[in-house]
């Protein structure tokens, strides 16, 4: 495989903010509600965000300058004056909300009431929270790292979590987030997002618990397939461990005879066709069903 290569200072800065934008993706939005010192509530989107520690639990976005006019965000002139913030989520239904309300409106406009959305005080600061978000996060503001002067140079609001609001049908049985009740939506590059919800979503088991045996224990037969991709091989070695000979045999016997009866005379052909058989297992998430697969051409 090939790549292009580029130095961020050979680009101009709308295409390397396209090329940052759209190569780091998708990313969370932190939709952002704040006041400034006369108490006119701001709410912008914000999708250089996320969550950087839980203990204490701090968040971090960034309202970088305005690329065109170098001239800052209402948000981050709020924050200077009132260093706190309602961080919002945004779901699938409030993603047409959120792109409106990022319209660069004068400054004291509401954009609560150019986006249709519901003002919900908050607990413990100021600025209010969205009434129709899944989740609101009522943070102090620690402090604000600048990056410079320059357009599309970024500011980063340090922030401490005060209070947590979960919509309550947002949580499972057993209270915490679920994936598909919260119906996320995430930025990419140009005017795309993401849906994290659905099809969209699948699990991968963490490799915590167990230590997996890593690619480079994979038998060499199977690690240099021809059908197998890499992301085949990492399934393959965050098993713990493989399955004895006895299970591979009683397996093979059980659900792979009618394979072997048909390549039995090309020992070359039967050996592909076990790989794809496995990867077919693979990509159903059948980790230990692929490895009796693989590991039965072998058998004696």
């Amino acid at each position: 495989m090939s790549h292009l290569s580029f130095t961020p200072s050979e680009l101009s800065p709308k295409k390397l903010h396209s090329f940052l934008l759209g190569g780091i993706s998708p990313r969370p939005i932190a939709f952002a509600s704040t006041v400034d010192s006369e108490g006119r509530v701001n709410l912008a989107p914000f999708s250089y965000f996320n969550v950087f520690s839980a203990n204490p639990p701090i968040l971090i976005f960034s309202p970088a300058r305005r690329g065109r006019d170098n001239s800052t965000k209402h948000t981050l002139d709020n924050v200077l004056s009132v260093p706190e913030v309602v961080v919002n989520l945004v779901d699938y239904n409030l993603v047409h909300a959120c792109s409106l309300a990022s319209t660069d409106y004068p400054a004291g406009i509401n954009e609560f009431d150019k986006a249709g959305l519901t003002e919900m005080p908050s607990d413990t600061i100021a600025p209010p929270r969205v009434l129709e978000s899944p989740v609101s996060f009522e943070c102090k503001v620690i402090r604000v790292d600048s990056f410079g002067e320059k357009p599309g140079a970024g500011n980063l609001v340090v922030c401490e979590i005060n209070r947590i609001h979960f919509r309550d049908d947002v949580l499972n049985a057993e209270g915490l987030p679920d994936a598909n009740l919260l119906d996320l939506v995430g930025r990419c590059g140009g005017s795309h997002y993401v849906r994290a919800s659905g099809e969209a979503l699948f699990e991968i088991p963490k490799p915590i618990a167990n230590l997996g045996i890593g690619v480079d224990n994979i038998p060499k037969d199977i690690r240099l397939s021809s059908v197998l991709t890499g992301r085949h091989l990492a399934m393959l070695g965050n098993i713990e461990s493989l399955p004895d000979e006895t299970d591979v045999n009683e397996y093979k016997l059980m659900e792979l005879s009618e394979i072997y009866l048909d390549y039995s005379d090309d020992g070359e052909k039967l050996e592909k066709e076990l790989h794809i058989h496995s990867a077919r297992l693979l990509d159903s998430g059948n980790v230990n069903e692929a490895w009796k697969t693989l590991l039965s051409f072998n058998l004696g």
